[in-house]
């Protein structure tokens, strides 16, 4: 219980912040075991396998934001409950959610297993890494309902106020994933679906922390009545998760048209992208807890009718995207090279191109990295004031950026046009989250 935190009450910039910081920390370690299974991959099996990896990051993260969104948005509003001091709603919303999120695991599952063929075909995966790629894909999805279970129980705590312990957990499945990875990869020699296969076994180690604390926290105890069916209840969440799923699914859509045109530019661009696309998770794992910290600051604070606070949280949310987003720009700008080369030699047959391409990608990203920032913080802020349009409007913009990126500016600059695909899709949807949360915020006087 001691870890829940009330977001009504102290300075916000301050109580952002430490919400904030443990939450980056352990977004930070997903990232690196992350990383650390494109490393493994990358030495210990071949740049063809790490090429494979990467043609699959699209197809997997459109079942994973899916997931990761629609349990926000259900944790949205238990975070709104909780700032209203309303128990018994918070009781039957958490009951509500997890059913719901039993009924979607199974579903998405043998969705994204009937996915994995047609959309690597789709998406043009050159041949000598396809059967690597499937493989990856199909052993990542049959896991569905363990990235499920850990991405609610997480995101239940977050509503709480309580970001050390998804911290702890993803710590904890750090270490086990990377020790996995040298036994699974470099020990049995399962090569890329070993890589898959420690994943998931750090994320169900990562959900089972979760669990036992969530088992401990008094409020959320649910009796036999909570668990009866209520639609009211899951109407209610099903209006913030579902536009934020459907928002993300557009989104990887988007991404996965643009992987099209990447996949067609040869087996080393792939690798070129993939080396860069694995750090831009460490690009913007800190976006993302400020997100985080965003949505349950605001909700908690909408829920309690404080709109004073929900103005003044606005303006502390909007200086630290920009002040994190300079000082992580910084850092990749100077220590960019040394960490792509941990994925791939230069000495290697064609690893000094993979890199040149690599390079390139992450520098652009970095000089344009404040858009991202702004993007990840508005677009939380307004779903934790219970708006779910203007987000779901900000994936249309993105989906728009990304295809035009891929389809009509590839035609007119080149291939040079797919470095800027993500950057102008960042900037494109925070310019209409901003606009949009303006007009939010205009209608919530600051009393």
């Amino acid at each position: 219980m001691s870890r829940i935190k009330d977001m009504t009450k102290g300075k916000p910039a301050k109580l952002l912040l430490f919400f904030a910081l443990p939450l980056m920390i352990g977004n930070l370690g997903q990232q690196l075991y992350m990383v650390a299974d494109a490393v493994i991959v990358g030495r210990g099996v071949g740049v063809e396998a790490l090429a494979a990896v990467g043609a699959t990051d699209w197809t997997y993260w459109l079942i994973l934001w899916t997931i990761q969104a629609m349990t926000q948005g259900f944790a949205t509003r238990l975070s709104q409950y909780f700032g209203a001091g309303d128990k018994q709603e918070l009781r039957k919303g958490v009951a509500m959610s997890i059913s719901l999120c039993c009924i979607i695991g199974v579903l998405f599952t043998a969705i994204g297993l009937a996915l994995v063929y047609p959309m690597l075909k789709i998406l043009k995966t050159p041949e000598n890494i396809f059967d690597g790629a499937a493989a990856y894909l199909i052993t990542l999805f049959l896991g569905t309902i363990i990235v499920m279970a850990y991405n609610m129980a997480a995101a239940i705590l977050r509503a709480l106020g309580d970001g050390k312990t998804p911290m702890i957990a993803i710590g904890i499945a750090a270490c086990t994933n990377i020790g996995l990875d040298l036994l699974f990869v470099l020990g049995f020699k399962w090569g890329i679906v070993g890589a898959a296969v420690a994943t998931l076994i750090a994320q169900l180690i990562a959900f089972l922390y979760c669990f036992f604390v969530l088992r401990k926290i008094t409020i959320i105890r649910t009796s036999r009545e909570d668990w009866k069916l209520d639609w009211p209840a899951i109407i209610r969440l099903c209006q913030l998760g579902i536009p934020l799923a459907l928002q993300h699914i557009l989104i990887a859509i988007g991404g996965m048209i643009l992987q099209s045109t990447i996949n067609s530019c040869g087996f080393l661009f792939v690798a070129g992208f993939t080396a860069t696309n694995k750090i831009y998770g460490l690009l913007e794992s800190s976006a993302i807890s400020l997100g985080y910290a965003s949505t349950t600051f605001m909700a908690q604070n909408y829920g309690a009718g404080l709109n004073a606070r929900i103005h003044k949280g606005m303006r502390s949310i909007t200086i630290m995207a920009v002040l994190m987003s300079v000082c992580v720009s910084a850092v990749m700008l100077v220590a960019g090279k040394p960490i792509l080369s941990l994925f791939v030699s230069s000495g290697e047959a064609n690893g000094a191109e993979v890199l040149n391409v690599a390079y390139h990608y992450l520098v652009i990203m970095s000089c344009l990295l404040w858009f991202l920032y702004l993007l990840h913080g508005w677009r939380s802020a307004i779903q934790g004031l219970g708006n779910a349009i203007i987000p779901m409007l900000s994936g249309i913009a993105e989906f728009v950026m990304r295809v035009s990126a891929a389809l009509i500016f590839t035609r007119i600059w080149g291939n040079e046009a797919i470095f800027f695909a993500e950057p102008c899709a960042w900037a494109g949807a925070a310019i209409l989250l901003i606009a949009g949360g303006i007009r939010i915020l205009k209608k919530i006087p600051p009393i």
